[in-house]
């Protein structure tokens, strides 16, 4: 049976079959590096986000054409590019939230 509300974790699993690593802290060379490693992986999820929302656009376009008529693959490729960009969303809040709060601290 396909799920067509995906939750937050399953859409994880799928674009990250190994799990998320994340930096761990140190000194600052490696504190560089962890910053330059969180870049490349938010870039990383935004291509994947980026080929979620393509490959849902093709399915409906398909859908419409006639070259497909299984509504339930489309609609769960739709709520599956939801949810990621949902996610997204929800990263780049936390981001710029992290930014501004650090923007803000005393010296």
């Amino acid at each position: 049976m396909i799920n067509l509300n995906p939750d937050v974790s399953s859409v994880i699993s799928k674009l990250y079959p190994n799990g998320i690593e994340m930096p761990k802290p140190g000194d600052a060379e490696s504190q560089k590096s962890g910053f330059a490693d969180t870049i490349k992986s938010v870039e990383k999820y935004l291509h994947k986000v980026d080929d979620l929302q393509q490959t849902s656009d093709k399915s409906i376009t398909d859908l419409l054409a006639g070259k497909n008529e299984d509504i339930n693959s489309v609609v769960a490729a739709v709520a599956e590019a939801d949810v990621s960009f949902k996610l997204l969303l929800g990263i780049r809040n936390k981001l710029i939230e992290a930014y501004k709060q650090t923007m803000n601290m005393s010296i």
